[in-house]
């Protein structure tokens, strides 16, 4: 019981923002302190930006509600979608019901609905709770269901506060929670620059996701002074990934680190085929992403003493044993992001009880930010985020801590 106390009375203030809203956001500490890093994250939040499932899923029932408070949050989650994005709908639903809790019962209400992980129905949702009064939506999961949803909040002035990782589906008043990509890139290649690297190779995978963190490599790596002296292109299959990384193995050797943004299915071998080309890896540097926070890239020995950029692992390993102890299962890690969301909510309705100021821009994109499970975030005005990540390091034990996260966003930045 103590823990839980501890937990709510941290969970019920924002940081302020400078001298304009210092009286709005009096109560000027954190949302909620923490951070975290999973693997399953990582890759849930890659698929889950990817196209949606068709829409075969019936129109949704009646909402149901969490809490009984007057202000009314619509949150769309794919609680009947297959598979994974089920499994993390339910868990984001779970996770939001926790969070009311942990700030005792604030006054909002949530209407949960059901998209079936479709833009078809996240469009019938959010419908159903804009008619119901909704100040605010929370989701969806899917990039498609949230450009449908954005569409149809903003001619009426609705926030939305998303889930998805495809940044290109934020905008102003579309809000993006979610860790992105190129976020991950921007931390490990500026720490590899700190650290005296100038001379980055690379190995990207030929998709979607490869696409983001290759634009992101090519503009921090200038950015910080850098040249890229090898980058290839690889499909998940053993025969089309000989050639790519045989040039790669060749080139490397006037690189000073070699970035391999992919997971723990991947990684390793692809370490071994380098290996077996000819590349020392104790003479560079491996940078990678947060796909890397994963066991099997702990396991593999020759990734030992990599380096990848994520959040930091105290809040989420407390949110689990919460969690855990609340639910009797483990969470998907995505359930973060729900909590977080209801959190931040409840703390605005708590601090201004003004609904014409309380989810404005200004508020929404304050430049001090906040601080959640998954450390610190703030929103932008355009939609996407800034997110104070560590660096981290592969050892056999687990991640280790090399540089902290930031504990306060700089006027030009982190």
């Amino acid at each position: 019981m103590a823990a839980e106390l501890q937990v709510r009375k941290t969970a019920l203030a924002l940081p302020t923002r400078r001298r304009s809203l210092a009286g709005l956001l009096a109560a000027g500490a954190s949302l909620l302190s923490g951070c975290s890093s999973t693997s399953s994250f990582f890759s849930d939040s890659h698929f889950f930006s990817s196209s949606p499932p068709a829409a075969t899923t019936p129109p949704p029932a009646p909402a149901a509600t969490i809490g009984t408070g007057q202000v009314k949050v619509g949150l769309i989650l794919p609680l009947s979608a297959g598979a994974n994005a089920g499994l993390a709908g339910q868990a984001m639903r779970n996770a939001a019901d926790m969070a009311l809790a942990e700030f005792n019962q604030p006054n909002i209400q949530l209407l949960v609905e059901d998209d079936g992980g479709n833009a078809d129905t996240a469009r019938a949702a959010a419908q159903q709770a804009l008619d119901q009064g909704a100040q605010i939506i929370l989701g969806p999961l899917f990039a498609q269901s949230v450009s449908v949803v954005g569409q149809m909040t903003r001619p009426r002035n609705i926030p939305v506060i998303a889930f998805s990782t495809d940044a290109n589906v934020a905008a102003p008043g579309v809000y993006l929670l979610s860790f992105l990509p190129e976020s991950d890139v921007e931390r490990i290649v500026q720490y590899a620059s700190t650290t005296g690297k100038r001379s980055f190779a690379a190995l990207v995978p030929d998709n979607p996701y490869g696409a983001v963190v290759e634009a992101a490599f090519r503009q921090d790596v200038a950015r910080h002074g850098g040249q890229i002296v090898a980058l290839e292109h690889y499909p998940h299959d053993s025969a089309g990934m000989a050639a790519p990384l045989r040039a790669v193995a060749q080139a490397a050797v006037r690189a000073d680190a070699l970035f391999l943004p992919d997971g723990g299915d991947v990684v390793p071998g692809i370490v071994q085929t380098l290996i077996g080309n000819g590349l020392n890896i104790k003479r560079i540097q491996l940078l990678g992403t947060g796909l890397w926070d994963d066991p099997r890239i702990y396991a593999a020995p020759a990734l030992d003493g990599g380096w990848y950029a994520a959040p930091d692992a105290a809040g989420y390993r407390s949110f689990s044993e919460r969690y855990r102890a609340r639910y009797h299962q483990d969470p998907v890690r995505t359930a973060t992001l729900a909590y977080d969301a209801v959190a931040l909510v409840a703390a605005l309705v708590k601090t201004q009880p003004d609904p014409a100021i309380r989810f404005s821009p200004q508020v929404l994109t304050n430049p001090s930010g906040f601080t959640g499970i998954d450390g610190l975030f703030r929103f932008l005005p355009n939609g996407t985020n800034q997110r104070g990540l560590a660096v981290l390091r592969v050892s056999r034990s687990g991640p280790q801590t090399i540089s902290p996260p930031p504990r306060s966003f700089g006027a030009s930045g982190i």
